[in-house]
């Protein structure tokens, strides 16, 4: 692969991913057990990249501190968007620092390596600019792309449902160019979208659609993270050590002889499970998490420093990081409907999303579809029926 250069736009917020993204961005949400953004990388690197430009804005300390000058011996340089004016406006501010073709990847999407080599070796075959496209169902919620004999003939931002089968998988190889064409791009209500700049490229050359079919997954809601965790553990995508078919533990987690652990699922690093408990299947356990005695976690994405005490059940639950989970606690399982924003998604598959240090004393009890703030505080007792707002004290 000629391209040594990747550019991975990692500056959103993920509004739709609230209140998880309360206190961070959206590509460092848990896949599995990993930042999104890890596995990212690990197809760029895996691919041969050497050099890793990363475009970073909102609460840009959580990804520099998390990766710092490096990962896997590859270079990092990080180029800020100060504010939050578009995809195309991001990849503009990698331009200082790329020279020649270079990649570009949404740092909030799983990818493999075989879909990142395929989008380079078509630009290096013909010069033009390639995109990854995948096909979907779902085309309604991503935007459909058309194409006719390996060229892509239109970009269609909103399609009917049905009507199209292919999206835009969001990873380009493009020539240096490319910076250019953006500046020439009008704004559009103030943003710059690359898309637009597609659109242009699309009316006037040859723009590369490289159909592919490995790992493309995207989490848009708090629930897709269970999805996202499925494909992570389906296809072994995790770093911990291999105990069984569908196991991976960690070597300084402490699993009780006495605890049941089904496949798959994965328990990270410094975690212990207590005796009796139950952890899978289907269940990503991040970094120096404790389930106690006699406790349930099924189907369920469990975030770093989160304690889950004694006799709890979760089900289809998303933790973020240092919950604490008081003595029978119980999620039990969706279909919900489920409230984002101001919006009510119908019949989600979701238990319960509870956001960074939220707190709940014993007996608590979660009404499937609930969503908890950061810092909330719930009491004895409590039974959650919907969403709680961030810092809230509930009481009986």
């Amino acid at each position: 692969m000629n391209i040594d250069t990747a550019v991975v736009l990692a500056a959103g917020e993920g509004t739709r991913l609230r209140p998880l993204t309360r206190n961070r961005p959206k590509p460092m949400l848990p896949a599995g057990n990993r930042p999104i953004l890890e596995h990212v990388f690990d197809a760029l690197v895996d691919a041969g990249i050497d050099e890793l430009v990363v475009v970073v804005g909102y609460k840009r300390d959580r990804v520099q501190d998390h990766f710092g000058p490096t990962y896997r011996d590859v270079p990092i340089t990080y180029v800020t968007q100060e504010k939050q004016l578009g995809s195309g406006h991001a990849l503009l501010q990698a331009k200082d620092a790329v020279d020649g073709p270079v990649l570009v990847l949404n740092g909030d999407r799983l990818i493999d390596v075989g879909t990142v080599e395929a989008v380079a070796t078509r630009h290096e075959e013909t010069d033009d600019p390639a995109l990854a496209v995948v096909e979907r169902q779902d085309t309604s919620r991503y935007g459909a792309v058309e194409v006719r004999d390996g060229i892509i003939s239109d970009l269609v931002e909103k399609p009917r449902e049905g009507e199209y089968r292919l999206i835009n998988g969001g990873v380009y190889a493009f020539p240096e160019s490319i910076f250019d064409a953006i500046e020439e791009t009008p704004r559009q209500a103030g943003e710059l979208a690359l898309t637009d700049t597609l659109a242009d490229l699309i009316e006037r050359n040859h723009v590369r659609g490289v159909e592919v079919d490995g790992m493309w997954v995207d989490a848009t809601y708090p629930w897709d993270l269970l999805t996202v965790a499925r494909e992570v553990l389906a296809r072994g995508r995790v770093v911990e050590a291999r105990r069984d078919e569908g196991v991976w533990i960690a070597d300084s987690a402490r699993v009780h002889n006495e605890a049941v652990v089904q496949p798959p699922v994965v328990v990270g690093a410094d975690c212990e499970v207590g005796p009796d408990a139950v952890v899978g299947p289907d269940t990503a356990l991040g970094r120096n998490v404790t389930v106690g005695a006699n406790s349930v976690v099924q189907y369920s994405v469990v975030d770093a420093d989160t304690r889950v005490d004694p006799g709890s059940t979760l089900l289809e639950t998303v933790t973020g990081q240092d919950v604490h989970l008081g003595a029978n606690t119980v999620v039990p399982a969706g279909p919900a409907d489920v409230q984002v924003g101001t919006e009510i998604f119908e019949d989600q598959r979701l238990g319960a999303v509870i956001a960074d240090r939220a707190r709940t004393r014993g007996g608590v009890t979660f009404t499937p579809g609930s969503l908890v703030g950061p810092n909330a505080h719930l009491d004895t007792g409590v039974t959650v029926d919907g969403n709680v707002a961030e810092g809230a004290e509930v009481t009986r």
